[in-house]
């Protein structure tokens, strides 16, 4: 079924609710512009004759760079009817990965604000497989397309396109925290069952209201029927998130769902905690990308009204989403002990429908799962899963394909680039990054058990395991962001050495490096940077 069918069948069912609302700034509060299920059904089929009238057919491959708005999901939806396929690439990761996966995916049309039009003059062999440029604002070039100009035409109307569930619908590239920038090739039966299983798993309803973090999430939850409110950020930008307008978007719509970043959440959070406000309507706090910290689920909790309100933190991949779900409430009272110890960090039973094993990590391509060797419950190794919602191929990267994907059957696991365990109970817990393990003296450091040891220190912010080198041989060594300015940097040292000595995964690390601010990931803006500290500390930055 095409996904965008299930808006169709919502603007039949419900067409007079509200789709989607938009913030604009009204003084010290907010006025939000409203569009009804039919109202959005009709923009979308609009634009999807208006763009088919341009040329744009099924399966032509369409890069959108769109800032929030009713045109992002419109056009979105839009191209979905036609079947033509949306390319979605986040622009903050970068110019030069930005450049090479646009080359890598080989758009046939592009529709975005005009500074990338400016940008692709700079770049043009990137964009040489474009055949036609729309743009989303004023028509900075003569040979731009307006989209407004597709809106002012008399009203069209469109039949949506009939596919397979194995047609591509879209295509979406990784953040490349930890490698290159990838496109991972969505069909429609994949939108549809993480739909589904999304749906299940937070036993959303249609009357739900979704803030969402992370723009891409309004594509389900509107799927869902519900309504879906535009919040006033710079979704490129989470960590500069301003929390007070949030807050506003989320209580003057009484919201139910919010998702995102736990950057996004942990200055709602501070922000609460500070003015003494509350949440008084939500019931969801969903938080992906990152390990949460416990003060951010203590902050957040304390901060929601509802009974039945709590944190969650599911984990997944760009490639394969949701896998595994867990609460905070669960988190504060029955895991953190063991993260404390260096147990890991608990990420929960897996979702509906979804395999998880543990294998022995291994480097390079496995070809078959009987090539894998499983691990007994409790031992650390290779995460890979199944499941019905995981995607089957990166887009025109056949040999990254073949290094992601074990095959078994007529089926294929997944390999999620993670490290962790499964407990006695099912559940699953996350180590980190295989590409942020050291392995040193005979003995493998993971990142998560390492750093947990060190972030009990009321002086650390975050800490980071990293690697150097010293005489040509790894060595491990840890990188902490302290929480204001450090006086005495030596003694902070000495006392997290002394912390170190108390646990046999962490007694033999004894360099430690102070970077006031860490880098991060460009899409969650949390994700450490490993990488870029090491080489930092390699080369004398820190100290």
């Amino acid at each position: 079924m095409n996904i965008a069918h299930r808006i169709e069948n919502w603007a039949q069912k419900t067409p007079d609710k509200i789709c989607l609302k938009f913030p604009k700034k009204t003084g010290s509060g907010y006025h939000y512009d409203e569009l009804t299920f039919k109202e959005f059904n009709q923009l979308s089929s609009h634009y999807a004759a208006a763009l088919n009238q341009e040329g744009i057919q099924k399966g032509d491959k369409v890069l959108l760079f769109v800032r929030p708005s009713f045109d992002f999901p419109a056009l979105t939806f839009a191209l979905f009817k036609i079947g033509a396929i949306p390319i979605l690439i986040d622009p903050g990761m970068g110019l030069k990965n930005l450049f090479k996966a646009i080359k890598d995916a080989k758009p046939d049309y592009l529709i975005a604000v005009n500074i990338v039009h400016i940008l692709r003059m700079f770049k043009k062999d990137s964009f040489k497989s474009i055949k036609k440029y729309f743009t989303t604002e004023g028509k900075l070039f003569s040979h731009l397309t307006t989209i407004k100009s597709l809106k002012e035409k008399d009203q069209l109307t469109y039949d949506t396109e009939k596919v397979e569930n194995s047609d591509l619908a879209a295509i979406l590239f990784t953040s490349g925290g930890t490698g290159r920038p990838k496109g991972v090739e969505y069909t429609h039966e994949i939108f549809n069952r993480q739909t589904d299983v999304l749906q299940e798993l937070f036993g959303l309803t249609p009357e739900d209201v979704d803030v969402p973090g992370f723009p891409l999430f309004s594509f389900f939850t509107m799927s869902m029927g519900m309504t879906s409110v535009i919040p006033d950020m710079n979704p490129s930008k989470p960590a500069k998130c301003n929390p007070e307008a949030l807050v506003k978007n989320i209580n003057d719509n009484g919201a139910t769902f919010i998702a995102g970043s736990p950057a996004i959440w942990e200055r709602v959070g501070d922000y609460l905690e500070k003015t003494n406000q509350t949440l008084k309507t939500v019931k969801y706090v969903v938080m992906f990308g990152a390990p949460v910290r416990n003060e951010v689920h203590e902050k957040l909790i304390a901060r929601l009204e509802r009974e039945d309100a709590d944190t969650y933190t599911p984990y997944g991949a760009t490639e394969c989403l949701p896998v595994s779900c867990f609460n905070g409430r669960e988190v504060l009272t029955n895991t953190q002990f063991e993260t404390a110890q260096g147990g890991g960090t608990c990420i929960g039973l897996p979702c509906p429908g979804v395999e998880i094993r543990i294998i022995k990590d291994v480097d390079g391509v496995i070809k078959d799962i009987q090539d894998t060797k499983q691990l007994a419950k409790g031992v650390v190794g290779e995460i890979i899963v199944r499941t019905k919602t995981a995607t089957a191929a990166y887009h025109e990267l056949p040999n990254k394909t073949r290094e992601a994907k074990i095959y078994d059957g007529d089926t294929f696991w997944h390999r999620m680039g993670d490290l962790g365990k499964i407990d006695a109970q099912g559940r699953v817990w996350f180590y980190g990054r295989k590409a942020h393990q050291v392995k040193a003296h005979a003995t493998t450091y993971y990142p998560i058990s390492t750093e947990a040891i060190f972030n009990k220190h009321p002086q650390v912010n975050k800490s980071a395991l990293i690697w150097i080198l010293r005489n040509n041989r790894v060595r491990p060594a840890l990188s902490i962001e302290p929480k204001g300015r450090v006086l005495n940097k030596s003694r902070l040292k000495q006392e997290l050495k002394i912390m170190a000595n108390k646990y046999s995964h962490t007694k033999d690390i004894d360099e430690i490096y102070i970077c006031s601010k860490f880098p991060v990931d460009i899409r969650h803006n949390i994700k450490i940077d490993r990488k870029a500290l090491a080489q930092m500390a390699q080369q004398g930055k820190l100290r």
